[in-house]
């Protein structure tokens, strides 16, 4: 089994607290977050764009494996971008929905081979089967040769 952990401090309530995220990796470290970088756009980062980093890093390597696996080509480019919707939601606030926009080069197939991909991707890729108990996740690719 494999196990990653990240850490988060944070100090003071929620409008004027600070925290700071961290990785294990030390790929973060210390990186601020806090209301205005959640909800305002202040420099810094938010739990919901390191969900997206996650998701769009696991969606984009499970495509490259799915492609080889079902149409015997690699890809020449795969970019991925995951919006993570933050909605209201009575008193508090609820991801519900995770949008992933897709575009990749993949020489030897065609468009639906590439759309079969991408669909078996998303619903396989394990940050996708975390947030399937809880989260929309939707796809939308383009298809770029």
């Amino acid at each position: 089994m494999i196990k990653r952990k990240a850490s988060a401090h944070w100090s003071g309530n929620i409008k004027d607290g600070k925290g700071t995220v961290s990785t294990g990796s030390g790929a973060l470290s210390d990186q601020p977050y806090g209301f205005n970088t959640r909800f305002e756009d202040a420099p810094g980062t938010n739990p919901e764009e390191l969900i997206g980093a996650a998701h769009a890093g696991c969606f984009t390597m499970a495509l490259s494996k799915v492609l080889v696996d079902q149409t015997g080509q690699e890809a020449e480019a795969l970019d991925t971008t995951a919006t993570v919707h933050l909605d209201k939601e009575g008193e508090g606030f609820a991801v519900k929905r995770v949008h992933l926009a897709l575009k990749g080069r993949v020489p030897g197939i065609d468009e639906a081979a590439f759309m079969k991909a991408a669909e078996t991707a998303k619903a396989n890729c394990p940050i996708s089967k975390l947030l399937q108990g809880g989260a929309e996740i939707t796809l939308e690719a383009q298809f770029e040769g």
